[in-house]
């Protein structure tokens, strides 16, 4: 495998007691870009994310992570060679503060997520790295805000801060737009762009306009086999993308794809 590929899969399938969810898959993420996953409901876009980052274990085929087989590692493990993951529903702690969040994040990462016994006074010499993660994300003003009362978009971007301090080297992102606002989107859009400099992203996205904006690639999916790949302007134009995903969109449907179908469709 060439160096410039950070991950690649090699003939990736999952079966489901007969049901092929992910049929095929090959995939060579390139060191340094935005590559996207695009495709209609139950295409296979999360099932191979899960695949991924071991949530599922493949029913055939290899993961490569920078040239090493982790097809057989568990999921904390990956996560610690550098492979981190968003999901579709923001996964942070609603009680606890923003900066709070981001210090059992960086626990986590620095090997301390034991720790929780201790005085919150022993952990504040994380309290540096926490603030600047927030910064980074546009919320060092919301550090002491309790995470419930945040609104969405900014939930959202807490996450982003908290996938950011176990410095991953590929950061996967689960519909990261997914039930916000056009100022949310744009938001986020930005966010995602500067997270990515000095790592890769790969991402699973429903909204076009985020895609056409921020990926350099797109693999597009359908029925859990690989349609057709390219940058946007080669995708977008290819008459059987606009058949099984953009026709869909232009009928409405384009913001109803959700890890819920997927896996509907994968049972």
């Amino acid at each position: 495998m060439s160096d410039q590929y950070v991950l690649e899969t090699r003939n990736l399938v999952k079966e489901f007691k007969g049901f092929v969810a992910v049929d095929d898959v090959n995939l060579k993420i390139q060191k340094g870009h935005i590559h996207a996953l695009i495709g209609p409901n139950g295409a296979g876009k999360t099932t191979v994310f899960n695949l991924l980052t071991k949530f599922l274990i493949p029913t055939r085929g290899k993961i490569l992570f920078k040239g090493d087989d982790i097809t057989s590692m568990k999921s904390a493990a990956i996560a610690r060679k550098g492979v981190v993951r968003s999901f579709q529903i923001s996964a942070v702690f609603p009680h606890m503060t923003a900066l709070e969040n981001i210090r059992v994040a960086l626990q986590g990462f620095e090997g301390s997520s034991f720790s929780f016994w201790k005085s919150g006074s022993s952990l504040n010499k994380l309290n540096g790295r926490c603030m600047e993660l927030l910064d980074s994300v546009g919320l060092a003003e919301y550090a002491n805000t309790t995470t419930v009362e945040l609104a969405y978009g900014r939930k959202r971007a807490l996450e982003l801060a908290t996938t950011l301090a176990m410095e991953p080297e590929l950061l996967l992102l689960d519909e990261p737009t997914q039930g916000m606002g056009a100022e949310d989107v744009d938001r986020v859009v930005e966010l995602v762009r500067k997270a990515a400099q000095g790592r890769t992203v790969l991402m699973v996205e429903h909204n076009l306009s985020v895609v056409s904006k921020l990926c350099d690639r797109i693999t597009v999916l359908a029925q859990g086999a690989v349609l057709t790949e390219g940058d946007y302007e080669t995708v977008s134009a290819d008459p059987r993308v606009r058949e099984v995903y953009m026709g869909t969109a232009s009928s409405g449907e384009r913001g109803s794809t959700s890890e819920e179908s997927e896996t509907e469709a994968a049972r």
